[in-house]
This record gives structure tokens, C-alpha cells and sequence, in this order.
């Protein structure tokens, strides 16, 4: 039986009751996520007051997994739940929720309580958890915590949100580029403050400077008296601590690192970062930018129902202008859709069809800068690649609908237009969808934010624009 398996004994005034942990199937489904039915048990135990046996329950869990069932239980009953896991719900719990559960729980802690949390923590989990409070919040918990660590978390929060100073550690291993393994080796072993969790020794210059990286495996197998300079490696990636945290994240991506150097920009090591952290950049960024591109906010089911209807409200309304705009240009064309009403029932395919198009390629655009794929030193070659392929969509989708309009109107002419039309908006979709991006990219403005309203208003207004304009040429409202 493993240590998490052992039964938990509770002792009562009249006798010792053991109670064996529930079998992790009936905790976790396939997916190892915590099953409706163990979650309710827990939230009874809290509302009939039985506070013993929810702690029971909760005990063996792996703090992420705590985390997971506070941010189940309803608005309502997270207070009672937190309560009634007092010593349970630590540090590492508090760090693994979700940003909005977290800042809504510790809205009711006092500021000691939060500073003696943040005391627990890495400096960057630490920090992800201050830099959300309200200001006179958050000088108020800084003033409650230890000189060292609000001198390390203030330093944090100097630098710009979402940059390598804000998410790298503290805590790490330097030493001096003269030691020798053997020297080393004793001071990890005789240092009690020293960092826990590591995989690589940084060697430094006498100023601090990094000059190469030691993995603990080279240091383990090499004899006490050779020099760390010479199982060292000089070739090191060092991240500047303004980097942005998704340029962190590619070149953690690009070159498989376990964990990188943070420098100041004298050159200088300041701290470090883990790929545990990476990871949950990758994943904030991935889902991020898709958000972003529908303009659905961050998307958490946890955020605030008047910040989410805030946000889409906003991008609701910014497309209504692009809508109106597109309203408009149909207006022109009042008297030929009066005369032939079938032009209204087919130009809704033509812009329909080009946004499509456009979202293709503008999603594959927005994907290729983020990750780097998509350079100055390629984007000639990517505009002829995507607009190749806008063009072969449109011809295929232009012999489809037009000899499709064909056989059901018995209209050669509707049919050339149709298919003409579709041609226009394919390549208009593809090269707003490449060159909308990259334009705004240039511009230093995020193309996922903006990107998506550009190319529907340019798919939209062409598709319409080219369709009655092209219809109207033919005569076929004469």
C-alpha cells in the first residue's frame, strides 16, 4: 500500500475510527477529472457540517485536484468549502486555481493570511497571485510579508506584465566558475536555503555574469577534483528579463530546454525558468489568441458575467459596423435586386463563402507569426502560396456554384456572374487574410485582436461589391 493509500485515523474521546481513502475510481474518470458524484459528496459533507469527512475525502488529493474542486462547486459554496479544508487548502492549492476563483477567495482573506500564502510560494507563483489585486490591496499584503520576499516580489512586479521578469524564479543554484565538483557537490549538500527543485548549476563570473550551465547529471558523474569549468556548457540560451513570456515559451519550444538563465540587461544572472512554467504559457497563448481572433474575451468559464458580456458586447458591436458598411454597398444595387429578386437569394453565398476563405487563411497567418514560422524572410513566398490556393478554391467553388445557379435558373449569364464573383471574393479573402495580419503585425498591434474584423468587412463589401456590380454590368436586372 503506498503513502497516499494509507488509511487516515481519526481519534474521537470514546474510541479510534480508521477510514480507508476512497479507491481513486470512484475520485477521477478516464480523463482524471474529479467525477460529479465525488464532487457532491464533498459539498454534503460541508452544507450538514461534517467537516471531518470532506477533509477525509479531500486529504489524499494532489493539490491541482483540489484546486479542480473548489472551481466545480458553486459561487456560493467555495467559502463554506475553503473553511471547512482549513490546513488542507495551502499554498500550492491556492496556486493551481483558476485567476477569477483565486482573486474571488482571496478578496476575503486579510492581508497577513495572503502574505503568509505568498510566503510558501515560488516568487513566481507568488507574483502571479499578487499582481491581480487592486493597489492599496496589494501594498497592504506587501507590507505584512518578510523584508526578502516583498524586496524579491516588488523587484518582480517592476517588470512588464507577461515578461520573463515577471515568471522566472528566484530561487536557484550559482556558483563560482574556480570550484571544483568535489566543492560543489558540498555546498548542495550543506546548504538548508538553498533551492529544491532544479536540473541545471549555473556557473557564474565573479560579477555575476553566466558563463556556462552544469546538468546535475554531469556533476554526479565526474570525480570531486575536476574543475565545474570543464563539464560545464559554455553554449547556453539566456533570456532577457523583459522578454515577452511568449517569446520564452517558442524559444523553450524551439530549442527543448528543461529550464534557461533570466539576465538583466547588464548581462547579469537574475533568476531562472522552468518548462513546468512553460507549459502553462503554451497553453494561455494557444487558447489565447483563437479567443482573441472571435472576440470571445478570454473564454474562462469562470470570469465575471459582466466582463464576458463587456467584452463580446464590444466586438458585437464593432461587426455591426462592418455589417452596416456591407448593408450599405447592398443598398446600391436597390433597383437591379428589385428587378431580379434571385440576387438577393445568391450573393449571401458569395460573401458567405469568402469569409470562410478568409478566416482559412487568416487562422493559418495568425498561427504562423505567433509561433515564428511566418518571418520577413518568408512572407513573399507565403502571399504567393495563399494566394495559388485562393485561386484554385475559387475556380473549383465558381464552376460548383455557377453551374449549379446554371441548372436551377436555366441562366447562362447569372451563372458566369456567380461564378466570377466567387473568384473575386476567393482571392480578395486570401489576400486580406494574409496581408491584414502582417500589416498589423508591422504595426506592432496584436493581429489576433484585430485581424478577423478587417477580412470579414473585406470578404463582405467585395463579395456584394463584385457580385451586384458584376450583375449589374451583364444587365441581368435589365
Amino acid at each position: 500500500m503506498s503513502e497516499s493509500e494509507l488509511p487516515i485515523v481519526e481519534r474521537t474521546a470514546d474510541a479510534v475510527e480508521t477510514r480507508v481513502p476512497e479507491p481513486r475510481e470512484t475520485i477521477m474518470d478516464r480523463e482524471d477529472r474529479l467525477k460529479p458524484a465525488f464532487v457532491d459528496k464533498v459539498l454534503d459533507a460541508v452544507e450538514a457540517g461534517d467537516n471531518e469527512t470532506a477533509r477525509a475525502l479531500v486529504e489524499p488529493l494532489h493539490p491541482a485536484d483540489i484546486a479542480d474542486l473548489i472551481e466545480l462547486a458553486q459561487a456560493d459554496e467555495r467559502e463554506g468549502l475553503v473553511a471547512a479544508l482549513a490546513g488542507i487548502v495551502d499554498a500550492d492549492v491556492i496556486a493551481e486555481l483558476n485567476d477569477h476563483v483565486r482573486e474571488l477567495l482571496i478578496d476575503e482573506m486579510e492581508p497577513q493570511q495572503v502574505a503568509d500564502l505568498v510566503g510558501q510560494l515560488d516568487t513566481d507563483d507568488a507574483v502571479a497571485l499578487i499582481e491581480d489585486l487592486e493597489d492599496d490591496e496589494q501594498r497592504a499584503v506587501l507590507r505584512a510579508m518578510e523584508p526578502d520576499d516583498r524586496a524579491a516580489i516588488e523587484e518582480a512586479l517592476s517588470y512588464p506584465e507577461e515578461s520573463a521578469g515577471r515568471m522566472m524564479q528566484r530561487d536557484l543554484i550559482a556558483v563560482p566558475e574556480h570550484w571544483t565538483v568535489g566543492q560543489v557537490i558540498d555546498y548542495l549538500r550543506s546548504g538548508d536555503d538553498l533551492a529544491t527543485d532544479f536540473w541545471e548549476v549555473f556557473v557564474v563570473s565573479p560579477t555575476h555574469h553566466p558563463v556556462g550551465t552544469c546538468k546535475l547529471s554531469a556533476i554526479l558523474r565526474s570525480d570531486r577534483a575536476v574543475a565545474v569549468v570543464s563539464v560545464m556548457a559554455e553554449e547556453q540560451m539566456l533570456i532577457p528579463v523583459g522578454m515577452d513570456q511568449e517569446e520564452v515559451a517558442l524559444r523553450f519550444q524551439k530549442y527543448a530546454l528543461i529550464s534557461a538563465a533570466v539576465v538583466d540587461p547588464a548581462g547579469r544572472l537574475v533568476g531562472m525558468i522552468t518548462v513546468d512554467d512553460i507549459v502553462h504559457i503554451i497553453q494561455e497563448e494557444a487558447g489565447e489568441d483563437t479567443l482573441l481572433l472571435s472576440g470571445a474575451g478570454d473564454g474562462d468559464i469562470n470570469e465575471p458575467i459582466h466582463l464576458t458580456i463587456r467584452t463580446r458586447l464590444w466586438w458585437l458591436v464593432v461587426n455591426l459596423g462592418t455589417a452596416i458598411l456591407a448593408a450599405a454597398v447592398v443598398g446600391g444595387f436597390e433597383a437591379e435586386i428589385a428587378k431580379l429578386a434571385v440576387l438577393a437569394v445568391l450573393m449571401g453565398i458569395i460573401s458567405g463563402m469568402g469569409g470562410n476563405a478568409g478566416t482559412q487563411t487568416l487562422a493559418v497567418v495568425v498561427r504562423a507569426l505567433a509561433t515564428n514560422q511566418l518571418t520577413s524572410s518568408n512572407t513573399v513566398r507565403m502571399i504567393r502560396r495563399e494566394l495559388l490556393i485562393a485561386i484554385t478554391n475559387g475556380v473549383v467553388l465558381a464552376l460548383i456554384t455557377g453551374g449549379g445557379t446554371i441548372l436551377i435558373y436555366h441562366n447562362v449569364p447569372l451563372g458566369l456572374v456567380m461564378g466570377a464573383a466567387m473568384i473575386i471574393n476567393n482571392i480578395v479573402a486570401g489576400l486580406s487574410g494574409i496581408l491584414v495580419p502582417i500589416g498589423l503585425e508591422k504595426m506592432r498591434i496584436d493581429p489576433a485582436v484585430s485581424s478577423a474584423v478587417f477580412v470579414t468587412m473585406a470578404t463582405d463589401v467585395m463579395g456584394f461589391f463584385s457580385f451586384l456590380g458584376l450583375a449589374q454590368m451583364a444587365g441581368l436586372a435589365g
